[in-house]
C-alpha cells in the first residue's frame, strides 16, 4: 500500500558529477510528489522576553507559566520533516540521550527537524527530533518554521526498504495521516496517563 502513495528517491545522484539525466527525472518525481501528496505552511513564531496572559491562556501543552522558563515545552513535530530559521537570540534544545543539548544559532544555517512520518518510514531509522524552546533571558525570540506534511488521505507505514528488505521486523503499524492529526489534537486536549504518549508517536508502535 505505501509503494502506491508515497515514492522513494536515490538522492545519492546529487553528490555526484554525473548522470545528469538521473538527477533530472529525481527531480521530476520530487516536485510532482510535492504536488499532489503534501501539504506545508510557514509560521512566524514570536517569544517575548516574558509571558502574556494570551499567550498563558494557550494551553499548558504548549507555552508554560511566568514563573518556568520554556518557552515551548518537550514536543516532536506529527509532519514530515521541518525547516526552521532562527535569530541569534538562541533558546532552542535537542534532547539526545535523556540531556538537553543548545542548538546554537549560526549565520546562513537553518535547523532541519526529522518529523514523526519520516520516523515511521524509516521503521525508526531516523527519529523524530525531540526539542523544546528555553525563553532566552531578557531577550524576544524570532523564527521562521517552514512545515512539510503529507495530505490527510495518505497512507503511512514503514517502507519496505527498511524492513523486508533488510530483514527488519515492523516497528510501527500502518496508518492514514489524517488519523494520527486527529490522535495528536484528541492528546493535547485531553492528555492521556502516560506523557510520553503525547510526545511521542507511540500508539501505533508495536512492542513486539
Amino acid at each position: 500500500m505505501a509503494a502506491e502513495t508515497i515514492p522513494t528517491v536515490d538522492l545519492s545522484l546529487f553528490f555526484q558529477e554525473s548522470d545528469e539525466e538521473g538527477k533530472k527525472m529525481a527531480m521530476e518525481v520530487i516536485s510532482q510528489a510535492c504536488c499532489s501528496m503534501a501539504s506545508s505552511r510557514l509560521q512566524l513564531q514570536h517569544l517575548p522576553p516574558k509571558s502574556t496572559t494570551n499567550q498563558r491562556n494557550l494551553g499548558r501543552n504548549f507555552l508554560l507559566l511566568e514563573t518556568e522558563n520554556n518557552g515551548l515545552t518537550e514536543h516532536e513535530d506529527g509532519n514530515c520533516i521541518t525547516f526552521v530559521f532562527q535569530d541569534d537570540a538562541g533558546g532552542l534544545e535537542v534532547r539526545k540521550d535523556g540531556k538537553w543539548i543548545p542548538v546554537t544559532p549560526l549565520p546562513d544555517t537553518m535547523v532541519v527537524n526529522v518529523g514523526d512520518v519520516i520516523q515511521v518510514l524509516s521503521n525508526k531509522k531516523f527519529k523524530s527530533a525531540t526539542r523544546r524552546v528555553v525563553r532566552p533571558k531578557g531577550k524576544s525570540r524570532y523564527s521562521y518554521a517552514f512545515f512539510y506534511s503529507l495530505q490527510g488521505d495518505k497512507w503511512v507505514e514503514p517502507l519496505p526498504q527498511f524492513t523486508d528488505e533488510i530483514g527488519e521486523r515492523l516497528k510501527y503499524r500502518g496508518f492514514f495521516y489524517k488519523d494520527y492529526q486527529e490522535l495528536r489534537m484528541r492528546n493535547k486536549r485531553h492528555p492521556p496517563s502516560r506523557p510520553e504518549d503525547v510526545i511521542h508517536i507511540t500508539h501505533y508502535a508495536i512492542t513486539s
